[in-house]
């Protein structure tokens, strides 16, 4: 329990339920990263902008943080690199399987008490758990 940090959580999960309600209040949309990304990779016309913003959201948050002098986490990835390879495929293969990911299901499709994202939720934090046992305990 050394990592438990109870306020920031709390702050963050605000924010991202936040961030999720304006999107879906103001533009109708759900905020699944998959699918706000697939939109920018395969384009329509008129719905590309707000992805871009949203994205670049995503990315300049950290900036922005560490500019008004607020510390940022370490990041401590350990483990062979072909390990994050085969994490990275497997994540997007179960993410065009599941259609969606953890953002768009777990925090917008439980919010709106979609069957589906809970099945897709339970399936992959249960995939999750399973995963890490291996690797921490049998491998």
């Amino acid at each position: 329990m050394q990592n438990f940090t109870p306020y920031s959580a709390l702050i963050g999960g605000a924010l991202i339920g936040l961030s999720a309600a304006i999107l879906m209040l103001f533009n109708g949309r759900i905020a699944g990263i998959s699918g706000i990304l697939a939109g920018i990779v395969t384009p329509k016309a008129g719905d590309v902008a707000w992805r871009y913003c949203f994205i670049a959201g995503l990315l300049l948050g950290p900036w922005l943080f560490a500019a008004f002098g607020l510390p940022l986490p370490e990041i401590n990835i350990a483990g062979p690199w072909w390990q994050w390879l085969l994490a990275g495929v497997l994540v997007g293969f179960g993410t065009q399987l599941g259609s969606g990911c953890t953002s768009g299901h777990g925090v917008c499709g439980l919010a709106r008490l979609s069957l589906r994202s809970l099945t897709a939720t339970l399936t992959f934090m249960g995939v999750a758990l399973v995963t890490v046992f291996i690797l921490r305990h049998l491998l």
